[in-house]
This record gives C-alpha cells, sequence and structure tokens, in this order.
C-alpha cells in the first residue's frame, strides 16, 4: 500500500481552486428615491408587480396578446433555445470530471509466403472481421486489403478485445473552473430569457395602449370632422343668404380637410401599431387584425415603488451582468491552472489470441496502467497575457455590471417622476379641454346669433380639439409610463437563489 500513497495524496488534492474568491460586485445604492409633490414612499417589494403584471389593465384582449407572445413570439423563442444549449453546454463540461471509458476490438490477417508478407488487417468497434488475399471483408472499421496471389502462402489471424479508460484528475481547478464558468454563463442566459420575456411585455403592453389610445384619438378626430362639416354647412347658408362673406365658406373648408387629413394620418399610425403587435405575437402582418372597441377607458393601474436596494433582485438584465462577472472570474482560475502540470491516468484490460475459441481465457489476458504528466517550460509569457486577458475581462464585466445597475436606478427614477407628473398634467388638461369645449360651444351660438366673426370660431374649434387630442395624449402617456415603471422595477421576475 505504501506505493499507493503518493497516487493517494494527490488525488485527494483534487478540488483546489485558483479562481479568485468571488463575491457581488460593491455598488452604491441610494436608501431612497428623489422626492417630488405627489411622491408615494418606497416600501419593500412585497406590494411589487408580480407575475402576469398587465392584467391590472383590465383588458381580456390584452392578456389574450400576452398568451399569444409567449407562445409564438421569435425572439423569446431564441432567447430559450440560447439558454437550452447554454445548459447543454454546462453538463457537456461537468462531464470532464469523470473518466473516459472505451471499448475497441480488432480483428488482424496476416498472410506470408515465398519470401514476401502481405499484411491487411482493420479494427473494428463492437467486433466484425477482415480477412485479404481472395476473402471479404464484412463489419465496421479501418484499414485496407491487399490481394497477392503466391504459392505456398501461410496465414494467421489474431483477435483482440480491449476495454480501456482515461482519466485526468482536476488537481488544480481547470476543470471545476469550467464549469463554474459554464454555470454562470448559463444563469445569465436564464436571465437574458426573463429580459426578453419582460421585454416582449413591455413591448406589446405600449403597443397595445397606443393602438387603443390611436382609437381614441380617432374617435375624437371624427367627432371633430363631424362638427367641423357642420361649421361648414352653417358657413355656406350664411354665405348664401348673403350675411357673411364667403372667406367663411373658404376657412370652414380648409379647416374640414386639415381635421380629414389627420384622421388619414391616425389611420396610418394605427395600421402600424396593429402590424408591430403581429409581429410581437408570432403572426403575419398581412392576416392580423386587431379590432376597435367602442367606448374604451384607459385604466392607469397604481405601481407602487420599491426599495432601491430590492432591484438588485428583481431586474434580470442586472442578475445577467452580475452572472457575467461570475463567470469571467472563474476563466481567471481556467488561466491560472495553465501553470500547473497536466497529469493524466490510464489503464486497459483486454484479450490477445489467435484463436477466437481461446481469446477470452487467463492465458489470452492483458491489462496495463499508466500515467501521463506533461509540463509547459517556455512559452515566453503567453500563459501571463492569457491570465491578464482573463483578469481584464473581469474588470470589463464588473464594470458593465455596475453601469447596469446605475441604468436601472435611472429607469425607475425617471419612471416614478413621471408617473407622479404625468397624473398632474392629466388633471389639468382635463381642466382645459373641458374649458375649451365650453368656449367653443358658446363662441358658435354667438356665431350664428351674429356676434362674432367665423374667425373666432375657427379659433375656439382648434383649441378644443387640441385640446382634447393632448388629454388622450396624457392619459395614453401615464400608461405607457405604468408600462415604463413596471419594466424598471423588473415586471414579476425576481432573481433565483443561484442568481442573488
Amino acid at each position: 500500500m505504501k506505493p499507493l500513497r503518493p497516487v493517494v495524496i494527490l488525488l485527494l488534492a483534487c478540488g483546489c481552486s485558483l479562481a479568485p474568491h468571488y463575491a457581488r460586485p460593491a455598488t452604491a445604492l441610494p436608501q431612497t428615491w428623489k422626492t417630488a409633490e405627489g411622491w408615494s414612499r418606497a416600501v419593500p417589494a412585497d406590494q411589487a408587480p408580480r407575475g402576469d403584471w398587465w392584467t391590472a389593465f383590465g383588458d381580456p384582449q390584452l392578456d389574450a396578446l400576452m398568451r399569444q407572445g409567449d407562445q409564438h413570439n421569435q425572439t423569446v423563442a431564441q432567447a430559450a433555445a440560447t439558454y437550452a444549449q447554454a445548459r447543454a453546454a454546462v453538463r457537456e463540461a461537468r462531464a470532464s470530471l469523470f473518466p473516459v471509458v472505451s471499448l475497441d476490438g480488432s480483428v488482424t490477417h496476416t498472410r506470408s509466403g515465398s519470401g514476401r508478407t502481405i499484411v491487411s488487417g482493420g479494427t473494428v468497434s463492437g467486433g466484425g472481421t477482415t480477412t485479404t488475399g481472395t476473402g471479404t471483408t464484412t463489419g465496421t472499421g479501418t484499414g485496407s486489403t491487399t490481394a497477392v496471389a503466391t504459392s505456398g502462402a501461410r496465414s494467421t489471424t489474431n483477435y483482440r478485445v480491449n476495454i480501456g479508460a482515461t482519466w485526468e484528475p482536476d488537481l488544480f481547478g481547470a476543470i471545476r473552473n469550467s464549469v463554474s464558468n459554464a454555470a454562470a454563463t448559463a444563469e445569465a442566459r436564464g436571465a437574458d430569457l426573463a429580459s426578453a420575456q419582460l421585454a416582449l411585455h413591455g413591448e406589446l403592453a405600449t403597443d397595445y395602449l397606443s393602438l387603443r389610445g390611436t382609437d381614441a384619438q380617432l374617435a375624437v378626430l371624427q367627432a371633430t370632422t363631424d362638427a367641423y362639416r357642420r361649421s361648414l354647412q352653417i358657413a355656406t347658408n350664411r354665405y348664401d343668404a348673403g350675411i357673411v362673406a364667403r372667406t367663411n365658406v373658404f376657412q370652414a373648408q380648409s379647416q374640414l380637410a386639415s381635421a380629414q387629413s389627420d384622421l388619414e394620418g391616425l389611420k396610418r399610425t394605427r395600421t402600424q401599431y396593429e402590424d408591430a403587435i403581429a409581429v410581437l405575437v408570432g403572426e403575419p402582418a398581412a392576416s392580423f387584425r386587431v379590432a376597435a372597441v367602442a367606448n374604451w377607458r384607459p385604466v392607469v393601474p397604481d405601481v407602487p415603488p420599491v426599495l432601491p436596494s430590492t432591484l438588485l433582485q428583481r431586474r434580470p438584465d442586472i442578475a445577467a451582468a452580475e452572472r457575467a462577472v461570475a463567470a469571467a472570474n472563474a476563466a481567471i482560475g481556467v488561466e491560472r491552472a495553465a501553470f500547473f502540470p497536466d497529469i493524466s491516468l490510464s489503464a486497459d484490460y483486454g484479450f490477445n489470441d489467435n484463436s477466437i475459441a481461446k481469446l477470452f481465457t487467463s492465458a489470452a489476458s492483458l491489462w496495463s496502467v499508466g500515467a501521463q504528466v506533461a509540463q509547459t517550460l517556455l512559452d515566453f509569457g503567453a500563459r501571463r497575457a492569457r491570465v491578464a486577458q482573463a483578469r481584464a475581462a473581469y474588470d470589463a464585466a464588473v464594470a458593465g455590471y455596475r453601469g447596469t445597475v446605475l441604468t436601472a436606478l435611472q429607469d425607475v427614477q425617471d419612471n416614478l417622476v413621471a408617473q407622479t407628473i404625468l397624473a398632474r398634467q392629466e388633471t389639468l388638461l382635463r381642466t382645459a379641454s373641458e374649458a375649451a369645449d365650453r368656449s367653443e360651444a358658446s363662441i358658435r351660438d354667438q356665431y350664428r346669433a351674429g356676434i362674432v366673426v367665423f374667425t373666432d370660431v375657427v379659433t375656439a374649434q382648434a383649441t378644443a380639439l387640441n385640446a382634447r387630442r393632448a388629454l388622450v395624449q396624457a392619459q395614453l402617456d401615464r400608461q405607457t409610463a405604468a408600462v415604463a415603471l413596471v419594466q424598471a422595477l423588473g415586471g414579476g421576475w425576481t432573481a433565483s437563489p443561484a442568481t442573488r
């Protein structure tokens, strides 16, 4: 047993890692968000959006589109395939920790005569035969055959079956760090998949709500063009009666045509949103339709802010960036292990005999055990350069992680402020729209009574239309800001224990 002690001690050293100790890069986080008038104080993440957050908008068609997008969106499908590929790479890397076992067999037929010897043979896996001369070849394997006619020829056949194993002990952690690198990369790809799903949900919700906002704008403009037609008829009647100049008719016609042009432009915008939704849910744009909904009313859900410290566990892009740092850290250990020797152990056991009947007897058995050590003595700094590259890649990953965190904090801060300010703007614009409607009605009555000129009517109608459209846009902005805030907070995603 004493000769085996060095081997045992050597094998017990397996598991040593030369990678630096890993810890999540430190990032300065604010205690709370920047305050503003009308601010809601940040709370722990328990009440933050989770799961199917878009259901808070109360739109069944949006819910159905989300389900369709999850099943058929090609960007998500691509991210899922990339994640599966990364997981398979982890299994491949982990397999290197274990021995490789192989089985092979061969049959060699040798013929000699007249002072000449012609040898032909082949190697097969799982059995087979190879013959030379006037014989035939069957089975699978590699080799060549040569046929030579000789007199007084003498032939022999040799059979061999062998099972062997090779193993490279991971004495200095190169394989284990490769596994860690692959595992961290796979976790990053998993977070990328979550990011793709979050982006899909956010973009789909934004496009759908924008389409509904465009429908609302179309309804406003349609009602306005109807009113403009009535104004044109009034101006025409008054001109025909000789009460007003013909310029009133021209002004009414110009106003109506401009509104109709805006109406056509909105129809084009609606089609573009509809086509964008088709791509997101995996359907051809030419055959996809989203019907208008009569009396649709915008719903703006309340999205409570969370503490900045919880954002690191809620954003999949932050998790992906952090896992990239972990992968880069493991890569340093892989490169540092190159300074130490590579050790390979091998063992073979098999049978070799000229008779297949006696092949599997003890007399025909043979075995071997071996070890190989390889060490690079001089590479003129190549290994040090690779370690330096790995360290630089780690530093780059750390900078990318910190940049991602800062961008995430900015996203939340901007959208929290937008949520508060847009709510106030909507209130003010609603007041302005109601006042403009009353002014328009009053001036139109005054025009019929001959108190004001038609230019005053045109001005009042344009003011009322702009106020109505601004109010609809403010409502849409509040909805899309809520979607953007949910995305900034990570949607319904939370980090798994491996990525925290």
